[in-house]
């Protein structure tokens, strides 16, 4: 390849059905912005599965690269506070939907999308947490306000998620005794290991009376639906449920006897449009205090060329952990 070429997993729409390719790209045919960097890495989410499957409400125009993260190094920078060489993280914002993300060799953004790495992160480390991690970082910093330690149990739903996995991790690295709730209870030792003191069969969490036995002092959820109503019924009085997905559903139909007489609350996470002085603030943490220990124990690494099975993968629900792509360099 020449100097102006690189390789990226490329979506195209054939008569109706989405395709999903590595194919030979232009650097000079990139979106405008202040930086070009060369991505090292990246990892895969649930978004980018639904953008290579041809989902027009994450993706609109086709063909496409997805990858809502990277990792890598600035080749150019016509900004200040980027130079060439800075190591730096992207996750969010418009990245890898409708602008070329990391599932190519070199990606142009705006520099307000960049971050430097944190310290106590490599590039690897940063997409082994990526999206999951921010958004798991973002619901614990959410819950920690208001559910301290030793408040009592935490339940965490689509435990063996990128987001559960590092939630149950997280957690654990906080103090704090955590709950896996999940419908593969053969990975019950996977979820111990990061932390898990209980496991909940996810049948367990489907009972539609208005109120339940109060379990759980907080939960983090990512899946919705029945799950989500279940346990904000279970949660203890002036408790609080963080919820940042909707696999399972994206309805929530109960009641509000939870809310009035328990006094609980229900924040949203949105990792995509965070502040840049909050992603600051939590991948700080996330390369400090909070750095799971088992975070090696968590990932699986591919190639460009591995990703459209992976893909098949986590759409069918058969994925566990977190899955990052490693570029050739």
């Amino acid at each position: 390849m020449n100097k102006d070429e690189y390789r990226a997993l490329v979506t195209e729409e054939s008569e109706g059905r989405f395709i999903s390719s590595v194919k030979t790209c232009r650097i000079s045919a990139l979106p405008g912005g202040e930086l070009l960097v060369r991505v090292h890495y990246s990892s895969l989410n649930y978004k980018d599965a639904l953008s290579a499957g041809g989902n027009r409400g994450v993706t609109r125009n086709y063909p496409h690269t997805p990858g809502i993260d990277a990792a890598g190094i600035v080749e150019k920078s016509d900004v200040p506070d980027f130079k060439k060489g800075d190591e730096v993280l992207i996750t969010g914002w418009d990245f890898g939907m409708n602008t070329a993300g990391g599932f190519g060799e070199y990606v142009r953004i705006p520099s307000s999308w960049a971050l430097k790495l944190p310290a106590g992160l490599t590039m690897k480390e940063s997409m082994i947490l990526g999206t999951a991690g921010l958004t798991a970082g973002l619901s614990v910093y959410r819950l920690s306000q208001q559910v301290k330690p030793d408040s009592g149990l935490v339940a965490v739903s689509g435990a063996t998620g990128g987001v559960g996995s590092l939630s149950l991790a997280i957690l654990s690295a906080g103090g704090y005794r955590s709950a896996a709730i999940t419908r593969k209870l053969e990975q019950a030792d996977y979820l111990k290991n990061l932390g898990a003191a209980e496991i909940i069969p996810v049948n367990e969490m489907d009972d539609e009376r208005p109120m339940l036995q109060a379990r759980f002092s907080g939960g983090i959820d990512s899946v919705g639906g029945v799950v989500l109503q279940t346990m904000l019924k279970s949660v203890k009085p002036l408790g609080l449920v963080t919820c940042c997905g909707n696999a399972a559903s994206a309805s929530l139909e109960m009641t509000v006897y939870p809310f009035i007489l328990r006094g609980i609350s229900l924040i949203g996470i949105d990792s995509q449009n965070c502040p840049g002085s909050i992603r600051e603030k939590i991948w700080g943490k996330l390369s400090g205090e909070w750095k799971p220990s088992k975070m090696m124990d968590i990932y699986k690494e591919i190639s460009l060329e591995d990703l459209p099975s992976s893909i098949e993968m986590m759409l069918g629900g058969r994925m566990r952990g977190r899955v990052i792509i490693r570029h050739r360099i």
